[in-house]
């Protein structure tokens, strides 16, 4: 029986309350809806276990509340911490948090598009266990080759790499990419310091890659050797 009085949707058993709360995906109100009542805490709780994406692009983020909130999102498939002007700061340390979280395993894409306080530390501690990503974009950072090795060591499954302004990068971190991971389809190094020689060497490997622009080369023109 409910009580007199009792609020409709406080009648609302839990499992639906969490479903509702699925819906909002502005933190800051999540935030604040926890804090209403134990009953509405544990619907925002759970509610974080069902979602597949997060994005906190826009957010005014840092370490320890977006390792929290991932931490909760166990059935997390897709994954966005990109920066924006006021939105999410976070470093190698939150990269290091995030890496513990039991989801990290089952990410297939995530974004660290212009994380400009990580380097290869943290990059590298959050790729080596996100073993089933297809889908990453790490442009705008500061990363070198040593991430591309991570990636292209724990990331078999990778179709698609954004690696636009990544002008630490050589020509050495992007062949042990392209020969390792086998499935690679598209790759986007925009704004790189890599000679133009480096993306048709690219191509001999793998004459199906997508070179993003192709206004690099001219593909069109370029004798692809097939390696078998």
């Amino acid at each position: 029986m409910p009580m007199e009085g009792e609020a409709q949707i406080d009648r609302l058993p839990m499992d639906l309350l969490a479903h509702i709360f699925v819906f909002i995906t502005c933190f800051k109100d999540l935030a604040q809806g926890s804090s209403v009542c134990r009953k509405w805490r544990e619907g925002v709780k759970q509610s974080m276990g069902r979602r597949e994406k997060l994005s906190f692009a826009g957010w005014k983020m840092n370490d320890e509340a977006t390792s929290r909130l991932v931490r909760h999102a166990y059935a997390l498939k897709e994954l966005d911490i990109s920066k924006s002007r006021w939105g999410c700061q976070i470093t190698d340390n939150g990269l290091y948090q995030l890496s513990t979280a039991k989801c990290i395993v089952n990410l297939s894409s995530i974004s660290l598009w212009g994380m400009t306080g990580i380097t290869d530390k943290g990059a590298v501690q959050l790729i080596s266990r996100a073993n089933s990503l297809q889908h990453l974009n790490i442009g705008g950072t500061f990363i070198t080759d040593e991430s591309l090795f991570a990636i292209a060591t724990s990331c078999p499954h990778l179709k698609t790499a954004i690696l636009w302004g990544c002008r630490h990068v050589t020509e050495n971190g992007l062949l042990v990419l392209v020969n390792n991971c086998k499935k690679l389809e598209s790759i986007n190094v925009w704004g790189m310091r890599v000679a133009r020689d480096s993306f048709i060497t690219l191509l001999t490997i793998r004459p199906a890659l997508q070179i993003v622009p192709q206004s690099l080369l001219n593909i069109e023109n370029v004798p692809l050797l097939h390696v078998f």
